[in-house]
């Protein structure tokens, strides 16, 4: 509970309306997109501006009162529940799109607006900002900013690391930090906008962020190709790139993933199918038609059972918005849908979703695999019943063998979905002892007082390493 001192203060500060330890505040703002993880905060506030966010912080951290800052909460990490109390800090007012400079290229927004609003403006002055995360119609620039989300455009386009060039934050002293600017080179000093961008609101609060734009591709063609042959998919990613091809889009979705979305969707997908690819080229309308008439060979030369190129930009729309979708395809199937994402390198895409089937059927549960396969990143999504906690447990051991899987492959516990709370217990598998402890450091200069978004990120306790068996 709140100091009253403190509560009148944030008040002032805010304005009455926009302080809020009523219990329908504390309980929508005690989860996010992760499931079966809940936690009572003390107060939610809503600044206005980078001026009340600072005063906010002041007042915070004179009584030593945690901070959770937050957009639309789809968080799939855990990583904006208030597991320790406190405030949760709102951004949601903070949603203006400050400038577009057509000079430099480069937008400058507050953390709070929407993903595809910002997208969907700045494609009507005819500019492009690739990032799209598949959240994006509710998820919030600084949601992306905090997690470095990346999306279905990351392996030809980048993530959103690669289009934040300059920040403004407040520290959880209260002081106000801008680093980067409208600038294509900066070498002065430590790249503390990198830093910051997916530190998951653990070093500071983002109020303001200049983005990168560029051109827009002037033409693009999609297709899918379909396969018996799971190592028949996976030969064709790595191949695609072997070619020196980069598409625009490359995504995988195995059989059980395929089924439900088609139930969903209702496309006409090949269910009999062990993989689809979806792969989309932009560009010079010429290199397009020669990239997408090279694919096409590459995938028959790799036994695709069929090629089908898109006949019109919706006909494409469709197919794109099918593996959008396949999230909320298997939502419908249960009750609680636990989805988590590892990276492996390309050649390992199909030995790991073999490791991952293996996993399942050892653990005798439901999980399908879909992800951005052109860059290594799967989403093995398993539906289950949170009430069920026989199954649960099952779904937890299966998840962990999958983390240590990815490493064994050479890759990783997350790609782009973040450590938060979920993943914390993990993360000293990827980076080592000393890793964490560099990290810690980091963490100790931002913040001593261990005030933004504690309990992320840093696990009490590493959990110990899977001795996984096979066969």
């Amino acid at each position: 509970m709140l100091d009253r001192v403190l509560t009148r203060k944030l008040r002032q500060i805010v304005g009455e309306e926009n302080f809020r330890d009523d219990k329908e505040a504390l309980v929508a703002h005690s989860y996010d997109g992760t499931p079966m993880l809940q936690s009572l905060p003390d107060g939610v506030i809503y600044p206005k501006d980078t001026y009340q966010v600072a005063e906010i912080m002041k007042n915070l951290a004179f009584y030593s009162v945690p901070v959770v800052s937050r957009g639309s909460g789809s968080n799939l990490c855990g990583g904006t529940v208030p597991v320790h109390g406190g405030v949760v800090m709102v951004m949601h007012r903070m949603n203006q799109i400050l400038e577009v400079d057509l000079e430099n290229l480069t937008a400058t927004v507050q953390p709070g607006i929407i993903t595809a609003e910002f997208i969907t403006h700045i494609e009507s002055l005819g500019l492009f900002y690739p990032p799209d995360p598949s959240s994006m119609r509710i998820s919030t620039i600084g949601g992306n900013i905090a997690e470095c989300s990346g999306g279905l455009r990351g392996l030809k386009y980048g993530t959103t690391k690669d289009y934040v060039i300059g920040l403004e934050a407040v520290l959880a002293s209260g002081e106000i930090i801008r680093t980067g600017g409208k600038l294509m080179k900066d070498v002065a000093g430590y790249d503390l906008t990198k830093l910051l961008v997916g530190s998951e609101g653990t070093l500071a609060i983002i109020t303001e962020a200049t983005l990168k734009l560029v051109p827009p591709p002037k033409s693009k063609k999609t297709m899918l190709a379909m396969y018996k042959d799971l190592y028949g998919a996976a030969r064709t990613v790595s191949r695609i790139i072997e070619a020196k091809i980069i598409p625009a889009t490359l995504e995988f979705m195995d059989n059980p993933t395929i089924r439900v979305v088609d139930d969903f969707a209702k496309l006409g997908l090949p269910r009999d199918m062990e993989a689809i690819l979806l792969i989309e080229q932009d560009g010079d309308l010429e290199a397009v038609e020669r990239d997408i008439e090279r694919i096409r060979e590459i995938c028959e030369a790799e036994s695709a059972d069929r090629v089908e190129v898109a006949e019109s930009r919706e006909h494409a729309e469709k197919l794109l918005t099918a593996r959008r979708s396949a999230f909320t395809a298997l939502a419908r199937l249960r009750p609680t849908t636990i989805l988590e994402d590892a990276t492996v390198p390309r050649s390992k895409i199909a030995d790991m979703v073999l490791r991952i089937n293996e996993i399942a059927r050892k653990y005798n549960v439901s999980i399908a695999t879909f992800g951005h396969a052109g860059d290594g990143n799967l989403h093995p999504t398993a539906t289950t019943d949170a009430r069920d906690h026989d199954e649960v447990h099952r779904v937890e051991q299966a998840f962990e063998e999958i983390f240590e899987a990815a490493i064994e492959l050479g890759g990783t516990i997350t790609g782009e979905h973040g450590v938060g709370l979920v993943k914390a217990p993990f993360l000293e598998w990827k980076i080592g002892k000393t890793g964490i402890e560099v990290m810690r450091g980091i963490k100790q200069a931002f913040d001593p007082h261990n005030l933004l978004n504690p309990g992320k990120m840093f696990a009490k306790e590493t959990r110990k390493r899977v001795v996984i068996t096979r066969g």
